[in-house]
């Protein structure tokens, strides 16, 4: 096989095996981008091992791109990265890696291209592309390397020890050895294989599949912010719901999320029952993935129900409940995030807000819609409102296809009084035009509760439509309600 990928790649990988050639050095382009090669997908992050330095062959590669070039030398792993308009190098030496029960941080030590195949997590990933010309590898000439026996490797050639092309080919996820060792030696591989077949549209082998299922406890000594990464990966999949389906499926699931597994399952009670709240979910991630790559609004879709396994209640009129799901659901989101190491900052803020206003537009849909209920909602939604009617539309799993249309169309209704009401009133992020200062100085009033009374008095008037979003009509409500609180200016 010969490398003719006619992009920048190209004439990078012959500089590099020229460059290794000169120094005596084997080296080899090795994991992800030789995968997605085949798989012809989009690639810029490329692994070099090197049988000898990694870093000394980065260094000398580094100087040949010249000044555009950025280099980064991690001589504590024997690594070292060079950047250059958007492509990203790795260089490592070959090595051997042996663990102990505790840790999945290997023991490590030099070894060969052989040895470095075999710590590799999956066939696809141990596949490797020569970089060298054929000429004075290991100081050895052509001539003497055939004296020695070996055959003389040629720039392009593949070297496919455990038969990764055609677990390519079946689609395939599979580990090179044992997969007990594998997965018990780092646990995290056993996500890594979830999100490989998520990503790639995979199956995982069966034997695969098997060793995870009897190594899932050995999860518990990754930390929460590596399972979150693989979680973020499989999020941003084409389907992200089979990512957690196989989460479910080796009994990962309820030792890394517990509050969603807690979704699963149907109780019937006098002949009636609820929807799988789990699958359910998963539909609506599904659907949310169709039509934005936005991470945290996908992330909001995953738990926008979560709160009903606590609110669910039996009532023998309306049968099953789940009242306040979004307000308890909304409670829990910080601990969430807290616990599985997803960021506390604005972005669990806008989740806890989706998860809090998803219910609202349907509540629109169900009454009649006024305009102080669009106006609220825009009020509280702000900047985020398009985002949270992409999670209500997404919302709508019924499988009566009438039924969904119906509540399509109405959506639509809700989006078009929400474009008026925003035109006209400016409501979206709005501030009360009389702030808490003016209030103080015309009254002469000490910051205290009566001063954020006032104010969310104008604030309730102007989304209620009793008085325009306005200054002038602002005072001139304020001066009245003033009066009748006996307030002199």
């Amino acid at each position: 096989m010969v490398i003719n990928d006619p992009k920048i790649e190209q004439k990078v990988l012959h500089l590099i095996g020229e460059t290794a050639d000169r120094m005596g050095l084997e080296c080899y382009v090795i994991g992800g981008w030789v995968r997605d090669l085949f798989l012809h997908r989009e690639s810029t992050d490329i692994d070099v091992v090197v049988v000898g330095s990694g870093i000394a062959l980065a260094e000398a590669v580094a100087k040949k791109l010249g000044k555009e070039a950025h280099l980064s030398v991690f001589r504590t792993y024997g690594t070292a990265q060079v950047k250059k308009k958007g492509m990203e190098l790795e260089f490592v030496g070959a090595r051997k890696e042996s663990y102990t029960r505790d840790s999945r941080n290997p023991i490590v030590e030099d070894g060969t291209l052989q040895e470095d195949q075999n710590r590799r997590d999956f066939t696809i990933n141990a596949m490797a592309i020569c970089l060298n010309n054929g000429e004075g590898v290991n100081g050895l000439t052509d001539e003497r390397l055939k004296v020695k026996g070996e055959r003389v490797l040629q720039y392009g050639e593949l070297l496919d020890p455990f038969d990764g092309m055609r677990d390519l080919e079946r689609c395939i996820i599979r580990t090179p050895l044992d997969p007990d060792i594998t997965f018990s030696d780092d646990p995290l591989r056993m996500m890594r294989a979830i999100r490989f077949a998520t990503q790639l549209g995979f199956n995982i082998d069966g034997e695969t599949f098997d060793a995870i299922v009897r190594n899932k406890e050995r999860i518990g000594i990754i930390t929460k912010e590596r399972i979150a990464e693989e979680l973020h990966k499989i999020m941003l999949s084409r389907r992200p719901s089979e990512g957690w389906i196989l989460l479910d499926k080796t009994g990962l699931l309820p030792l890394i999320f517990p509050e969603l597994a807690a979704l699963k399952g149907i109780e019937v009670k006098e002949g009636r029952g609820h929807k799988d709240v789990f699958f359910h979910t998963l539909k609506v991630l599904d659907n949310i993935a169709e039509n934005t790559d936005k991470l945290w609004l996908r992330w909001a879709a995953l738990l926008h129900d979560i709160g009903k396994p606590k609110s669910k209640a039996w009532d023998p009129q309306a049968g099953w409940t789940f009242r306040n799901h979004n307000y308890i659901g909304a409670k829990m989101v910080p601990k969430i995030f807290a616990r599985m190491k997803l960021p506390l900052n604005e972005k669990m803020e806008y989740v806890k807000k989706m998860v809090d206003l998803h219910m609202r537009p349907i509540n629109l849909i169900e009454d009649t819609v006024t305009d102080s209920a669009v106006r609220r909602l825009l009020f509280e939604a702000g900047d985020d409102i398009d985002d949270l009617m992409i999670l209500c539309d997404a919302d709508i799993t019924s499988r009566n296809e009438e039924k969904k249309a119906r509540y399509h169309q109405n959506y639509q209704l809700v989006r078009q009084k929400m474009v008026e009401l925003e035109e006209r009133d400016r409501i979206r992020n709005f501030q009360p035009p009389v702030d808490g200062m003016e209030i103080m100085e015309l009254f002469h009033l000490e910051p205290c509760s009566l001063v954020g009374e006032l104010k969310s008095a104008i604030k309730d008037a102007i989304l209620d439509g009793v008085i325009p979003n306005d200054h002038e009509a602002a005072r001139a409500f304020l001066m009245q309600l003033a009066r009748e609180k006996g307030l002199e200016v």
